[in-house]
C-alpha cells in the first residue's frame, strides 16, 4: 500500500504533468469536497497519452474521431489514477482545477471552488481495478490529512454534484469497497 503525502499542494512521489487549465480558488474558499470522476480516452479504451494530452490542451483532433468533438475543451483534474495504479497530478490542490463544471453540493454551487477532483481511468459500466482502489484510498488519506474538511460525507461522485448531466464514476465504481478501505485505515 502506497503512502502519499501532500506538500505545498502537490502529492509527493507521483508523476506531475502541469495543466494550464486551472485558476485561483476564490479567497476564503475551504477545500472540503472530494469528487470522484471516471474517464477513458477514446471512450471505452485505456492507456495511451490521451488523458495527459486532453488536460494539457494538446489533444490531436485527428488521432481519433471522438477527439475532434472534444479537442477544444479546456478541462483538468487534480489527479488521475490509471488502470495500472499510476498516479498523475496535473493541478496543485491549492488551485482550482476545471473538473466539475456546473455543479452543486449541499446548496453550494460551483464545486470547483472548494473541491478536489480525482479521475479514475475507467468507464461507468466496467469495474475499476483493485490497484485503483488501493491508490485512491491512499491518496484520499493524504488529502484528509492536508485538508481535514474532506470527511467521509464530503466524498462524492461527479454524478452526485451534477445529476442528470454527469453519470461518472458510474455503477462500475464500488463505493462500499472504497469506503471500507478508508474505514480500515482509520
Amino acid at each position: 500500500m502506497n503512502e502519499f503525502r501532500v506538500e505545498a499542494g502537490w502529492l509527493q512521489a507521483v508523476r506531475h504533468v502541469q495543466s494550464p487549465n486551472y485558476d485561483e480558488r476564490p479567497p476564503g474558499s475551504p477545500i472540503d469536497l472530494l469528487v470522484i470522476h471516471g474517464i477513458s480516452l477514446p471512450p471505452d479504451e485505456f492507456g495511451g497519452p490521451w488523458i495527459d494530452a486532453l488536460f494539457t490542451n494538446r489533444l490531436d483532433p485527428e488521432a481519433h474521431p471522438y477527439f475532434a468533438e472534444i479537442a477544444g475543451l479546456e478541462v483538468s483534474a487534480h489527479v488521475l489514477i490509471r488502470r495500472d495504479g499510476e498516479v498523475v497530478q496535473y493541478v496543485s490542490f491549492d488551485n482550482r482545477a476545471w473538473h466539475a463544471g456546473k455543479s452543486c453540493f449541499e446548496g453550494r454551487e460551483r464545486c470547483n471552488d472548494f473541491a478536489i477532483g480525482i479521475e479514475l481511468e475507467g468507464t461507468d459500466e466496467r469495474a475499476y481495478e483493485p490497484v485503483q482502489y488501493a491508490q485512491l484510498a491512499a491518496v484520499t488519506r493524504a488529502l484528509q490529512v492536508a485538508y481535514p474538511g474532506i470527511t467521509r460525507e464530503h466524498i462524492v461522485g461527479h454524478s452526485d454534484i451534477a445529476p442528470g448531466r454527469k453519470t461518472d464514476p458510474g455503477p462500475g465504481f464500488d463505493w462500499e469497497r472504497y469506503r471500507k478501505m478508508l474505514e480500515n485505515d482509520q
